[in-house]
């Protein structure tokens, strides 16, 4: 990944908040928004991280900052988890990824989210949420699950299965209860640009 890369993926994330790109809805996304302030530095650590040795420095620099940031904001997120172009946690505090799970882009994360690995049986690994999903607070995904693109996960839901594309998952345990969506789909270059 180059710099142009970088920039890229962190105004596809802006844009999830805002809608917008300039300088003015970044520094207003910075000093108020904490899911785009904590994702700023996520991007910027993982990008050092990948740079190689002549980067260290930068690398260890960036890790202190995200790592202040996950104790000040509750977001407990490696720079080493998979996750695509646009993504946005809409609310402060509590939420865990683990960092063995991929997530696509555009995806929303709610407060209290947990995607965890499973160690054992069947289902054992890490989830797999594809483009479009909307993770709802406090909702639970473990295991080597995948979730289908634009599906919503509602709040509280408990989910060790796999998810069809455009599904509506409530209840613990973990119900489909629609297949139709509800966001009628990303149009994923409308997010890019």
């Amino acid at each position: 990944m180059n710099s142009r890369e970088l920039k890229r993926i962190i105004r596809a994330d802006l844009f999830r908040y805002f809608g917008k790109t300039s300088l003015k809805y970044f520094l207003k996304a910075y000093f108020t928004v904490p899911g785009f302030r904590f994702s700023y530095y996520l991007r910027k650590c993982g990008y050092y991280r990948n740079k190689g040795k002549g980067y260290y420095l930068c690398y260890i620099f960036y890790k202190l900052i995200l790592r202040h940031y996950r104790y000040k904001f509750g977001f407990e997120i490696s720079e080493y988890t998979k996750i695509g172009l646009g993504f946005c946690i809409g609310h402060f505090g509590g939420v865990v990824i683990n960092p063995a799970a991929s997530l696509g882009n555009n995806v929303s994360v709610g407060q209290g989210v947990l995607i965890g690995k499973n160690h054992r049986g069947e289902k054992a690994g890490a989830p797999i949420v594809e483009n479009g999903v909307f993770l709802a607070a406090h909702c639970i995904i473990v295991g080597s699950v995948v979730i289908g693109k634009n599906s919503l996960i509602g709040p509280g839901a408990y989910v060790n299965f796999d998810v069809p594309e455009s599904s509506i998952v409530i209840g613990n345990p973990g119900q489909i209860v629609s297949n139709k969506g509800v966001f009628g789909g990303y149009d994923e270059k409308y997010f890019y640009e």
